[in-house]
């Protein structure tokens, strides 16, 4: 009798086969990828040979280096010995070269180069593609469409709105004196930015300081700087798909649809305020509109309208960029004024001789209050609110000093290690405000709070605004001090964090009309 074709045998041997073909693709495939890599790196390697670094791991890159958050105190360390720029291999083949030399920077910020694409893509979930992830001539469409929105005029009628959210977070302090312990900072003077902005550029009506849907959207916004960081960073979850499946990756996309849903509330809201009968009209007859009024009535130069996507992107953009960037940069100057009392005090009466008990506070307040400008210039040097902004070469470069970078390459421009690097800053860990003295000279590309060139922050004079005001507010308020116990450690992320926060302890000065009357 002959054996059947379909018996048990020859199937087994047929997927064995199968599984021995398998296993041969896969092998082959994973040897192809292994000689990418190598080829990759050596090109890297080649590429970066003029710029030499500490050593590092053919796999694990410079990771043991960077263990324990403590990237911004390796990174003061490699400045000292590497004064214009570091590669920093994140893994065997990533790398990034640091740059923290004002020419250096003057270069990269003069041309082109679109953001790189790693880490900017890990944002896109959270932003989309609005001014701060674009390229190209839509980012310049955009850029365009959105610059009225800083107009002079509009930034003057800011002032009192700004005044009138810090007012809000100051009471709050007040009554949180009595339980006579060190107020943990950040957090309020997030909510605080956040009701500034709303106000401002969204045109919200009221306080949200006091809404636990706002400190929700805080929340989810510190966790999505976190959780961006991290992936960058790790070798194993670059991919989107399995990223998705892992805990990191859930617990983004939870975060996103929090931060999505304060969006598109606001959104919404302002829709239909401008259904509402005359009010349309009555927005189309202002000489300036507010952002969130330009993106809605919008148009392209091919006469499209703003796309909802593209719409809720620059909304997204602004609502993170607008209040947390501003958030950490009020922080870290009263954490900086609160450890240098005679500066603090020098403020003081200079905003005092100004604004007497603050009751008002104008635009025209702000260009003459030169010493405490300097101060708040200072901490920004000290604790610039973005660490570093990335590149990808568009195409070769070649420094002053006549090292160069083949098309393709990543650079960091480490705003953090340029403003601590001492051959740019003499003595860069002293709190010294006559830095920034009127008529002091100093390299053009060695101050970059705000980054520089044409892609610098567009809403710069809108922050450098607030600053002024909450930091005035604030000083004829309270003296501040700082907390012994819990020194803040300066955290790399998005935006400059403090990994154990920003603990002062407050003491209410009294109100010197209140003195006078007394008299």
């Amino acid at each position: 009798m002959s054996v059947s074709v379909l018996s048990p045998s020859r199937l087994l041997g047929g997927v064995s086969g199968i599984l021995q073909v398998a296993s041969l693709l896969i092998l082959l495939l994973l040897l192809i990828k292994a000689a990418q890599l190598y080829l990759h790196r050596q090109w890297l390697l080649k590429a970066l040979q003029q710029f030499p670094c500490p050593p590092s791991h053919w796999l694990f890159g410079h990771k043991q280096e960077f263990q324990q958050d403590q990237e911004l105190q390796r990174i003061r360390k490699w400045v000292e010995t590497f004064p214009s720029a570091c590669p920093l291999w994140l893994w065997g083949g990533k790398v990034r070269v640091l740059l923290h030399d004002p020419d250096y920077m003057k270069v990269i910020l003069g041309r082109s180069d679109p953001k790189s694409q790693d880490p900017y893509r890990f944002l896109a979930p959270w932003i989309g593609y609005g001014l701060l992830l674009l390229n190209g001539q839509t980012w310049f469409q955009h850029r365009r469409m959105l610059t009225p929105a800083f107009h002079y005029d509009i930034l003057k009628a800011y002032v009192g709105l700004m005044a009138d959210s810090v007012r809000v977070m100051l009471d709050k302090w007040e009554k949180l004196l009595g339980q006579d312990s060190p107020l943990e900072v950040f957090q309020h003077v997030s909510l605080m930015t956040l009701d500034t902005i709303m106000k401002c550029a969204f045109s919200h009506q009221g306080s949200i300081q006091v809404d636990r849907n706002s400190q929700s959207y805080i929340q989810a916004i510190n966790d999505l700087n976190n959780l961006t960081f991290s992936r960058a960073r790790n070798a194993f979850h670059q991919n989107d798909t399995i990223y998705s499946l892992i805990s990191p990756g859930r617990w983004t996309h939870r975060a996103c649809q929090l931060a999505h849903q304060h969006t598109d509330q606001v959104i919404q809201l302002r829709k239909a305020q401008l259904q509402k009968e005359g009010e349309l009209e009555k927005v189309k007859r202002k000489k300036h509109l507010d952002f969130l009024d330009i993106l809605l009535l919008a148009k392209m130069e091919n006469g499209s309208i703003l796309s909802d996507k593209d719409l809720r992107a620059e909304v997204d953009t602004f609502m993170f960029e607008g209040h947390d960037t501003t958030a950490s940069g009020i922080s870290w100057i009263l954490y900086a004024l609160a450890t240098h009392p005679k500066h603090q005090e020098r403020c003081r009466e200079e905003i005092r001789g100004l604004l007497g008990d603050g009751a008002s506070i104008t635009w025209n307040h702000l260009d003459q209050m030169p010493y405490t400008t300097m101060c708040i210039k200072e901490a920004l040097r000290l604790y610039p609110p973005v660490p570093g902004i990335g590149r990808e070469l568009s195409t070769p470069v070649t420094f002053p000093d006549g090292r160069s970078l083949p098309k393709g390459i990543m650079v960091m421009l480490s705003i953090y290690g340029l403003h601590h690097n001492p051959k740019v800053w003499p003595n860069p860990e002293v709190f010294d405000p006559s830095r920034f003295a009127p008529g002091s000279a100093r390299h053009s590309h060695a101050f970059l709070p705000f980054s520089g060139g044409s892609r610098n922050c567009i809403r710069k004079q809108f922050a450098m605004n607030e600053l002024k005001v909450a930091t005035a507010l604030t000083l004829l308020r309270f003296e501040l001090l700082p907390d012994p116990t819990r020194t803040p450690i300066p955290l790399a992320r998005l935006v400059l964090k403090s990994k154990n926060g920003i603990h002062l302890r407050l003491r209410r000065l009294p109100n010197p009309c209140e003195d006078k009357d007394q008299l």
